[in-house]
């Protein structure tokens, strides 16, 4: 239901006043072959990437995001495996190891109604219908059949399916998830 995924790990670009950049879709995690080519982790729910999205982002440990033009992208079940204009060679592609992969968000084009980023989801405030705030979504993951929200307030944690009949409304620009429980 949600695109992409992406496990909270707390690096996100949040903010309700500002809407997000980038839409981060994975993280290189080794060199594959002596070509240049790349192995990523994955955080997309399908195999697939708009048309639109001829170039990313690599973003390094001090932030910095160089834009790479998209040579070829294969989808696998283990993960995405890039080539990479100007990235020829192994030695190259070690250098790239540990990079977060990002796409500008105004490539994504809209999702259809009822879908949302999980980065737009995280940080928001969780209410009961009857108004009892729970907490904040600190973290999503999936299970196969549908995505599972934690609404952590504090110590207390609670899971939530993301199922129609939990999940009653959602409103990015109040900052709020409305739930059933």
């Amino acid at each position: 239901m949600l695109l992409p995924r992406r496990f909270a790990s707390g690096r996100f670009w949040k903010s309700l006043s500002k809407p997000i950049q980038f839409l981060e879709i994975g993280k290189i995690v080794k060199p594959h072959g002596l070509k240049g080519e790349v192995k990523a982790a994955s955080y997309l729910s399908g195999h697939g990437l708009p048309e639109a999205v001829t170039e990313v982002y690599l973003e390094g440990r001090s932030g910095e995001r160089r834009p790479y033009t998209l040579d070829a992208i294969r989808f696998g079940k283990k993960g995405l495996w890039l080539r990479l204009e100007g990235v020829g060679d192994i030695a190259q592609a070690e250098e790239l190891v540990g990079r977060r992969i990002l796409v500008p968000r105004e490539r994504w084009g809209p999702l259809p109604e009822d879908e949302y980023f999980w980065q737009d989801l995280l940080g928001l405030t969780v209410a009961t219908e009857e108004g009892r705030t729970l907490g904040k979504i600190s973290a999503i993951f999936p299970t196969g059949s549908n995505d599972v929200y934690i609404c952590r307030d504090g110590e207390r944690e609670i899971l939530l399916p993301a199922l129609r009949d939990v999940v009653r409304s959602i409103d990015l620009d109040e900052g709020v998830m409305v739930v059933s429980l």
